[in-house]
């Protein structure tokens, strides 16, 4: 439940989202992202960063995913007194990040024992909270919830630890649902997982929970369609699939299609004619190159950046190797580590001509 919500009526109007406003400041300690994530950015933090606009009013993640680039600009002090909106169509990840957000002691409380658990069972423990809980939980959510907002609203603590819980301990981290629904991500092979950083766990919560940052689950053509000039757009979608067996879109039950991938090609064009500064991560997919060369895209002055990155999210060790991922922005490649920050200060002092 959120905080400050009475349970009676969680949701008077559902296209209104229950959010919480916050705005974060610098730092001192490096806030790490709360989930691993197929796809997540860490590796390709220092090549994205490069495509950060030097200034913006505000930060926008229509698939926020971990978080990776939000906690980014967040270590690095470029969200300081700026609105940010994080958002995503999952309501497990929505539902968690509220939980941890408004209940983190909660979730804490939970998780030690989940991690307990795990200690003297292993993989016996993971099935059973995955087969035995998680999912049975999730389901009975479901059948009483109207509307997806409404099963994030009500997502508990216990069902945060959970996820939290199977995603430090499941194969690759990855949040995958079946056809039907559930999460059926197999155990991973760990030896001494930590389950429960109690400081981090907190961190998230401070960080989430600083005025101006917005939650939202919505879908990310309603997220975009409210970018405007001066904003700055990150989209880190699932990827396309390099082939048919390499797919791991199906983060809610739906999946994201071809289709999903033309829709937000369409999404981002008209944001970038309306201003907004986009940058979008992708795979090399042949139908992601043609969609961002086309001649909309093009005069939306999107670019293709090709960079290799290693895929981590393949059963096989020997198919892990480094493959180009395609960075797709309007905003110019910058590298301020090759200036001098006194360039950066002043400007250089103007020859005076002598007689």
């Amino acid at each position: 439940m959120l905080k400050g919500s009475d349970p009676n009526s969680l949701l008077h109007d559902l296209k209104t989202p229950i959010i919480k406003t916050v705005q974060p400041q610098a730092t001192v300690s490096p806030v790490k992202p709360l989930l691993k994530w197929a796809g997540g950015k860490r590796q390709l933090l220092p090549v994205l960063s490069e495509h950060y606009p030097p200034t913006f009013s505000r930060y926008i993640e229509p698939f926020v995913g971990s978080g990776a680039v939000f906690f980014d600009l967040l270590n690095s002090g470029r969200l300081a007194r700026r609105e940010i909106v994080l958002c995503d169509v999952n309501p497990d990840l929505i539902g968690c990040y509220w939980s941890v957000r408004d209940r983190a002691d909660e979730v804490i409380r939970a998780l030690r024992a989940l991690a307990r658990e795990y200690r003297k069972s292993g993989n016996e423990c993971y099935y059973d909270v995955r087969d035995r809980r998680f999912n049975p939980e999730r389901a009975e959510l479901q059948a009483r919830a109207a509307h997806p907002k409404e099963v994030a609203a009500r997502y508990t603590p216990e069902l945060a630890a959970m996820l939290i819980f199977l995603n430090r301990t499941g194969f690759n981290g990855l949040f995958r649902l079946n056809r039907r629904g559930a999460f059926n991500v197999p155990a991973g092979r760990y030896t001494e997982p930590r389950i429960c950083d109690e400081r981090h766990i907190h961190a998230v919560a401070f960080a989430l929970g600083q005025p101006h940052v917005t939650i939202t689950l919505s879908p990310f053509e309603e997220t975009l369609a409210d970018s405007r000039r001066g904003d700055f757009v990150y989209c880190d979608p699932p990827y396309a699939p390099l082939s048919r067996t390499s797919s791991f879109a199906h983060y809610t039950a739906g999946g994201f299609s071809s289709f999903d991938q033309w829709r937000l090609q369409q999404a981002v064009i008209a944001a970038c004619k309306r201003g907004a500064r986009v940058v979008v991560s992708n795979s090399s997919a042949a139908e992601i190159m043609r969609a961002y060369t086309t001649l909309d895209a093009q005069k939306a002055l999107l670019e293709i950046r090709p960079v290799p990155a290693r895929r981590a999210i393949n059963s096989r060790a020997s198919a892990r190797g480094p493959v180009d991922e395609l960075i797709i922005s309007n905003v110019k490649r910058t590298a301020l580590d090759t200036i001098r920050p006194r360039m950066l200060r002043a400007r250089p002092k103007q020859r005076v001509k002598t007689a």
